[in-house]
């Protein structure tokens, strides 16, 4: 195997591993999915594609691939905008210190690169914070990706203006591909939000615009989600699957080595 899981190593098996592989820590999260979707969706996915990654790498020549080991999936995220229906949610600072201190105690360990997986939107700019944060006090070279940026570039599915969104076509998707057993069919339609939110379309390029009631408003999804395809959802999966085995490759070569 390319890899191993840190919950089943010894301490002794962990530390003697640590200096030449690379910790990978997957970032989920629990919130609405609108009616259709569970809370842990954003958790569910990064473990697919992370689980699909895996097993892509494992089957490359030995000799290209690193060795990996695979963190517990941290299942909590920062989602207070998804609190009008349900969610459980941590602050920004408190997702930032908790990703912190994990990350700290990988150094502690002796491991010196680190690649975060991240599964909800609301994690990406923390994450990315506590990846720099990292690299200026401890001698590590770290690595952040949210998983729906990482493409073979093979599969765009053809819908860019609804991906990665929330609960919509793209998520529901790849659940319908991973998880079929836990999307609520059949999936709904949802009739177009007159006006969209502004967190999906900014009334310019370039802006970052957040209104008050806005994710209530639009019912807590980002486009309608009744077209989503299995079949579609295992090619975006397979995509997103290949981007990041490849990612890890491309991060492994830039990093095998000290500059």
């Amino acid at each position: 195997m390319s890899y191993r899981n840190l919950t089943e190593t010894t301490w002794r098996e962990t530390r003697e591993s640590a200096p030449d592989a690379i910790a990978v820590l997957p970032v989920g999260s629990q919130e609405q999915h609108a009616e259709h979707l569970p809370m842990g969706t954003d958790t569910l996915l990064v473990e697919a594609v992370l689980d699909r990654a895996l097993t892509l790498l494992d089957e490359e020549a030995a000799a290209e691939v690193p060795a990996l080991v695979r963190l517990p999936t941290l299942p909590y995220g920062h989602s207070p905008h998804h609190l009008f229906a349900a969610a459980l949610t941590l602050s920004a600072s408190t997702l930032g210190a908790v990703l912190g201190e994990i990350l700290d105690s990988l150094a502690a360990c002796g491991y010196r690169r680190i690649l975060v997986v991240n599964g909800h939107g609301g994690n990406d700019e923390i994450m990315k914070l506590a990846v720099k944060r990292f690299a200026l006090r401890a001698e590590v070279t770290a690595a952040a990706c949210s998983y729906w940026t990482v493409t073979s570039g093979e599969e765009d599915g053809g819908r860019p203006d609804v991906t990665p969104g929330h609960a919509g076509w793209f998520e529901t998707s790849l659940m319908l591909a991973a998880h079929p057993g836990l999307v609520r069919t059949p999936v709904p339609a949802r009739a177009p939000v007159d006006p969209p939110p502004l967190f999906d379309r900014p009334p310019y390029p370039g802006l970052t615009v957040e209104r008050h009631g806005e994710w209530e408003r639009v019912g807590g999804s980002t486009d309608d989600a009744s077209a989503a395809d299995a079949g579609q959802g295992r090619r975006l999966l397979d995509d997103r699957a290949r981007g990041l085995a490849r990612a890890v490759l491309a991060f492994d070569a830039a990093t095998r080595t000290d500059p």
